[in-house]
Formats: C-alpha cells, sequence, structure tokens
C-alpha cells in the first residue's frame, strides 16, 4: 500500500455522474478531494472505438462523452487543486491508454468486461503502471488468464477488484467471502467494488465489512447531487456523505491496527499496572519465614509484581526482610 495513504487506499469512482458536463466532474472532484480520498477515478472512453452505432445505449453515451479536451483540463485541475490525490484511467480502448498516457495518469482500472481481453490487458501492461482489475462476475481461470497477460508484458503492479456490477447491488448477491478466495489463491492485493444503494445503511457497512475480511482498497462511487437521479447515481454518495464515508474507512483501519504484537503502549502499560493481578502478602510475614500458599493471594495492586501463574519461585522460599500485609512479593525478598 502506498504510504502517503496509510493503511487503506479510498477510491472515489466517478463513473458517468458528470452527466457529460465538466463542471460537475469539477464538483465531483472537489468532494473527493476535499474527503480525502487517494484516488480519483476517470472513466475515459473513445465512443467511436468502443461501441457499435446502433448499440442502445449509443445515444446516451454520445451525450455525456467527454472530449480529451474536457479530460486535460480536468487532470489538471486535479493535480492543481488535489497534487496528493491519485488519477486512475478507467479505459476500455487502446485509443483511450494512449491519451491517459499522455496526461499522465498514475494508474489503470481495467472492467471485467475485458479480462478476456488480452490485447488491452497486454497494451495497458506495457505501460508499467498499475492495473487495477476488475474481476466481479469472472471465473477463477479467467483471473488467472488475465493476470498471466499482464505478467508476461510487465511488471505492474496488480490489484483484484471485487463487486457485483448492479446498481444498487442486493446483499444476497455480494457473496464477499469469495474475496478471501481470491486473495489467497492469487496472493495479490484485493480491494472491494461497494454498489449498495447509497440510501441505505448498507453503502457504509458493507465497506467496513471488507476492511474487517482485510480488504484495504475500497472503491466508492461518488457523484454531485444523488437527487439528480443521473447517470451511476444509485451506489454514488454524495460529497458529504462521502466525506463521511472517507472518515469512517480510516478510522476503521487505524483501529484494524497490526497483527503483529508491538511493544505496549504508554496506556497499556497503565492499564496492565491497574488492572493485572500479582502475588501479595496474605499477612505480615516475618524475617527467616518460609513461604507457603497460605501466604500468598492473588490480588490487583498498586504496581505489577510476579503474576499468579509465578508462584513457585516463592514457595519454599525464606523470607530475607518483613513484608507487610498486602504488599508485593518479589523474588529479591526471599532466598
Amino acid at each position: 500500500m502506498n504510504a502517503d495513504f496509510g493503511p487503506v487506499y479510498v477510491i472515489a469512482e466517478m463513473a458517468c455522474s458528470h452527466e457529460g458536463k465538466l463542471e460537475l466532474a469539477k464538483k465531483i472532484i472537489d468532494g473527493a478531494g476535499r474527503a480525502g480520498a487517494s484516488a480519483i477515478q476517470f472513466q475515459i472512453w473513445s465512443l467511436k472505438d468502443m461501441v457499435v452505432p446502433h448499440h442502445p445505449d449509443f445515444a446516451k453515451l454520445q451525450n455525456i462523452e467527454l472530449s480529451r479536451d474536457n479530460w486535460i483540463e480536468l487532470a489538471d485541475y486535479v493535480r492543481k487543486q488535489f497534487p496528493q490525490m491519485h488519477i486512475i484511467a478507467c479505459v476500455y480502448e487502446r485509443s483511450s491508454v494512449d491519451f491517459a498516457e499522455k496526461i499522465k495518469v498514475d494508474a489503470y482500472k481495467l472492467h471485467s468486461s475485458d479480462l478476456s481481453n488480452p490485447f488491452l490487458l497486454e497494451y495497458v501492461a506495457k505501460t508499467g503502471k498499475r492495473i487495477d482489475l476488475s474481476v466481479g462476475a469472472s471465473t477463477m481461470e479467467e483471473i488467472s488468464a488475465a493476470i498471466s497477460y499482464i505478467k508476461n508484458n510487465s511488471q505492474s503492479a496488480i490489484w483484484l477488484m471485487y463487486g457485483y456490477q448492479n446498481f444498487p447491488t442486493p446483499i444476497d448477491s455480494l457473496n464477499m467471502q469469495l474475496m478471501n478466495t481470491i486473495k489467497n489463491t492469487f496472493n495479490l492485493p484485493v480491494g472491494y467494488q461497494d454498489h449498495s444503494d447509497a440510501e441505505a445503511p448498507l453503502a457504509f457497512y458493507l465497506p467496513a465489512v471488507a476492511l474487517g475480511m482485510g480488504m484495504n482498497v475500497i472503491e466508492k462511487h461518488i457523484t454531485h447531487d444523488r437527487s439528480f437521479k443521473g447517470i451511476d447515481h444509485e451506489s454514488a454518495l454524495n460529497p458529504k456523505e462521502f466525506a463521511e464515508f472517507t472518515k469512517m474507512v480510516r478510522e476503521i483501519a487505524i483501529a484494524m491496527g497490526s497483527s503483529v504484537r508491538k511493544p505496549f503502549s504508554a496506556e497499556e502499560i497503565k492499564y496492565r499496572k491497574y488492572s493485572k493481578k500479582s502475588l501479595v502478602a496474605s499477612r505480615d510475614i516475618p524475617v527467616g519465614n518460609i513461604i507457603g500458599e497460605q501466604d500468598l493471594l492473588f490480588m490487583r495492586a498498586d504496581d505489577l509484581g510476579l503474576p499468579p501463574d509465578q508462584k513457585w519461585r516463592l514457595i519454599g522460599k525464606t523470607t530475607l526482610l518483613p513484608i507487610p500485609k498486602y504488599s508485593l512479593m518479589r523474588e529479591e525478598q526471599v532466598k
């Protein structure tokens, strides 16, 4: 994970929520940047190279397609206003890869529709940049083949992005446990693409579940105003909601911490002194007394002494000095 973004990488997916309008796209970028997103994701495509003219969505896509000049302006806007935020380009054909290289995007996303498209996989791989590979609704064999196409052409980092492409996604279709299978099978970072109903609490809960499962890349849709009910709005958070979401995700990541037992913090040391039980004297014990079970109590004290399971260090030993009742029992007090 990029150290600049801490233990979790949050991708703000703009998709087509810009409705083909430059100013709306900037508003979405502002929302992502102010929220502290790790990256903003652009969907860059050339309609003439991507969809046949008689496709049922051709006219709609034609109305919302941003020009190359628009994308240049938006990339410049991101770098000027939010230089810490990466730009990821979701691309569908070679001409858009060439253009994305010109505007110097930081990484690429490939849709699951191109998982079995070695021509695009290999072309993007040759850029050498990280590839976020969407693997929703794909077989393990398809994922494995796509990874091989990439690895055979470059050393590009690969993140596998899991999500069910339905807007919004019903919970009984998610099968989130499959993320662990994918992670263990391919030994690559796995991220969660959330498409749950933005109006429901699950829009926050499910990414939290993914974090708890060990997925430290979260992709979440963002829009300028969901009440507009535009394209890709069903799973998209408004800017204020996205800020709350990002804050939640980062706090959860901090709470998750590390699987490695670190040295005790000052707070933990204080807690141990307060709560852990130690061996204390059950009575005023004189010099020359041979310590027996009856001389010991297991109690909380004002400091840490020997824990109860170390009583064998004292039993049978002779006291070298008087030990007051309820005081900690220490090895140096006996011989």
